[in-house]
Order: C-alpha cells, then sequence, then structure tokens
C-alpha cells in the first residue's frame, strides 16, 4: 500500500522468540532495534511461553509476532534482522539450538521467495504452534499464499 506521502510500503510478519539469557530483555532489545532500523512496528502480539521444537533438550522459548511497515525489500530486511540477531548477542552454534534471539519473516506482504537463503513464507510456518498461535492475535485474515489458507486456518 501506499502511505500518506505516496511511498510504496510493505507488510512483513516476523516471528521472534528466546530461550536463554534474560529472554524479556532480549526481545525487547530486538524489537527496539526493528523500530530503529527503517521498520516501524505496527502491531505486537502477546508473548508465550512455548517447549522448543526441533531439537527439545533446551529451555522453553518466550515466542511472539510482530507486523512491521517499511519501504526496505524482503532481502533488505532479512539483512537488518540478522544484524540485530548479532547486535543483541546471538550466536548460532547448531540448527534449532538454544538462542538469545531469534527473528524469522513469516511473510512478506503476499510475496513468495523461494531462494537458498531467503525462503518466505516461512517454509514451516504452518507446523509451528508458536509462530502461528501469536500471527492470529495480529493477522488471522491474512491468506498464506501458497498454501491458500488464512492464519487463523493453519
Amino acid at each position: 500500500y501506499k502511505d500518506d506521502r505516496g511511498i510504496e510500503m510493505n507488510i512483513v510478519y516476523i516471528s521472534f522468540g528466546s530461550n536463554i539469557g534474560d529472554r524479556e530483555k532480549a526481545i525487547e532489545d530486538a524489537l527496539d532495534l526493528v523500530n530503529q532500523n527503517e521498520m516501524k512496528i505496527t502491531k505486537r502480539s502477546n508473548i508465550i511461553e512455548t517447549e522448543p521444537y526441533g531439537y527439545t533438550d533446551q529451555p522453553t522459548f518466550l515466542n511472539g509476532a510482530i507486523e512491521v511497515e517499511t519501504e526496505l525489500s524482503c532481502r533488505e530486511v532479512l539483512k537488518r534482522l540478522l544484524q540485530i540477531e548479532k547486535e543483541v548477542g546471538r550466536v548460532r552454534e547448531f540448527k534449532w539450538g538454544p538462542r538469545l534471539i531469534d527473528l524469522d519473516i513469516i511473510f512478506f506482504n503476499d510475496e513468495i521467495y523461494d531462494e537458498e537463503d531467503l525462503k518466505v513464507p516461512h517454509p514451516d510456518m504452518q507446523n509451528r504452534d508458536f509462530v502461528l498461535k501469536p500471527l492470529c492475535e495480529i493477522c488471522s485474515g491474512f491468506t498464506h499464499p501458497i498454501l491458500k489458507k488464512k492464519v487463523s486456518e493453519l
């Protein structure tokens, strides 16, 4: 959509999670940085506590989702989110391992990206309650561009 200035804006849905350290602080720090990086948080879900997914021998997560408006491209958003994770203190040790902060693009408008390092909509989001529950709070009527189902139906 175009904003009041006539500039084309993208709507991005991002899930966040943390399961080590001061989880609440890591999330707040990350979301503050999102707001300072040419992205504006317009909606935010409640935070829920969830069991780990994939690799289960680790602490529980705090998860949620945000809606963001931005002029940035999907690739630029990905780049910013990876930088924010690093700034907050994320260290990538192994897939699905414990993390101080995790920021994932779930939807970028209703666009589809299938590149090696950029897959949107998130390819496994429909199997993850910790993504779907928070998303339902902020965009239950949004239709998944590949599965053709509303978030609330998933």
